[in-house]
């Protein structure tokens, strides 16, 4: 496909997508749930895949551990093991990812149509508390998405490692490969920590966000 052609292609399924959103919250208004309630509910849903995240790490770094540390293991056996938690671990931050940029996306619809209401005011009082309300709101929404993002960073380089000694053991089923990869459970170990302090960093500043928004 030519650059233009897959260009037009692009924009034109953005411009879809953003017209299906932009049905969805309309609908969902009409039944008086309106894009502030859509928010809490994802940032909700971001703390939950990042509570589910932060377990499957730990328990793809215990499997990691556990092959390092314990003998006569069926190597096989242990691979796949460590195979599948790599891959559980690859679907979690990508469902984190998604419900990240879910939350971000009727952000920016709710912050456009808090705008656009700016102008409607006739009474000059009122529309400046709610400019300073909004303005006060964006500023708190983007630390929060400061937050999440760094947690969501950090997951990479786990999951780059963990991707590495699954495809090392795959083809080195043998106690020489073993030995190689307990170079790297410090890394990996250190790694994971920061994840999770990161994570909880994100859940505990979601929380806090949510509490403000219900109470105003």
């Amino acid at each position: 496909m030519k650059p233009f052609a897959r260009s037009l292609l692009v924009c034109t399924l953005l411009t879809i997508l953003a017209g299906c959103q932009s049905m969805y919250y309309g609908a969902m208004e009409k039944v008086g749930y309106h894009k502030r309630d859509i928010m809490v509910d994802r940032v909700e849903d971001v703390s939950e895949a990042q509570s589910d995240a932060k377990e499957q790490f730990s328990s793809a770094l215990e499997r990691y551990q556990s092959l390092i540390f314990i003998k006569d293991q069926n190597l096989v056996d242990q691979y796949n093991a460590l195979n599948d938690e790599f891959e559980d671990s690859q679907a979690a931050a990508e469902n984190v990812s998604e419900r990240i940029n879910a939350v971000e996306d009727v952000s920016e619809a709710l912050f456009d149509e808090w705008k656009e209401e700016l102008t409607l005011y006739s009474n000059r009082s009122l529309k400046k508390q709610s400019s300073q309300k909004m303005a006060a709101t964006k500023a708190k929404y983007t630390q929060l998405m400061k937050s999440m993002r760094r947690a969501e960073a950090k997951m990479q380089p786990v999951l780059g490692a963990l991707q590495d000694q699954v495809l090392f053991l795959k083809h080195n089923l043998n106690a020489r490969a073993i030995d190689s990869l307990k170079g790297e459970l410090k890394t990996i170990e250190s790694d994971v920590a920061r994840l999770i302090k990161e994570m909880e960093k994100s859940i505990s500043e979601s929380e806090a966000f949510i509490a403000e928004l219900n109470a105003a």
